[in-house]
């Protein structure tokens, strides 16, 4: 992603020279087997935990590009109890954002949001995700280019896979009609979330001036269900 000069997330290398095509299982990195947010954490705007899922909130998970941004397009929503930046959709168990952003890892940046079910639906939550990027680049989001770019959906039960799907069909449409590609956004079952360091959680709270670039397509679409 796009970071101010100094950022200490600036250092990114390209372990294997082939940052937009996914790598295989076999060849990446082996990872640790302690998670990197090291105890509890709560979330600088909304004061929850973002290390814990109430009992029968709703999870979703989203991958749309660069993720300091992405989150705080969630932490916004009403309804939403919590969010947290991580990575996800790939092999290598509780990485760093170097090892992400090298492409060894085959995690995308991703943002974990925690709702509601009485006061938001899956289906708004799809609409703010699909609006807010452009879902048809591939490995990239405008400048930030690499696997860990890519747009993604990881579904937790049969219903949020079902909207998805539902929500992709339906805009594809729309996009079409004013020039756009197909949507290459992957819908997978949610694997593993590894939370990203603590310096990143809610990095655009902290630090207002971060530079972190929302690519909407201005299309607008309906919120199934």
């Amino acid at each position: 992603m796009s970071r101010n000069a100094g950022d200490a997330a600036s250092v990114c290398t390209d372990v294997f020279g082939t940052k937009s095509h996914m790598i295989s299982p076999d060849v990446a990195l082996p990872g640790r087997e302690r998670g990197l947010l090291m105890g509890p954490a709560f979330h600088e705007v909304l004061g929850t935990r973002i290390d814990q899922v109430p009992e029968g909130a709703g999870v979703a998970h989203f991958a749309l590009g660069c993720f300091w941004g992405a989150e705080k397009l969630f932490w916004q929503i009403d309804g939403v109890i919590t969010t947290a930046v991580g990575y996800a959709g790939g092999y290598t168990p509780n990485p760093t954002y170097e090892e992400v952003c090298s492409g060894a890892t085959g995690h995308a940046e991703t943002v974990m949001v925690v709702y509601d079910r009485k006061l938001v639906s899956y289906g708004s939550l799809l609409k703010v995700f699909l609006e807010n990027h452009d879902p048809t680049q591939g490995m990239r989001q405008g400048n930030d280019k690499g696997t860990q770019y890519r747009s993604a959906i990881y579904v937790t039960d049969a219903e949020q896979d079902a909207a998805a799907h539902a929500a992709i069909a339906d805009y594809q449409p729309r996009l079409s009609g004013v020039g756009y590609g197909a949507i290459t956004t992957e819908v997978l079952p949610a694997g593993p979330f590894y939370y990203a360091e603590r310096y990143h959680q809610q990095y655009l709270e902290k630090n207002p001036g971060g530079y972190c670039p929302i690519h909407a397509t201005g299309v607008t679409c309906r919120a199934p269900g």
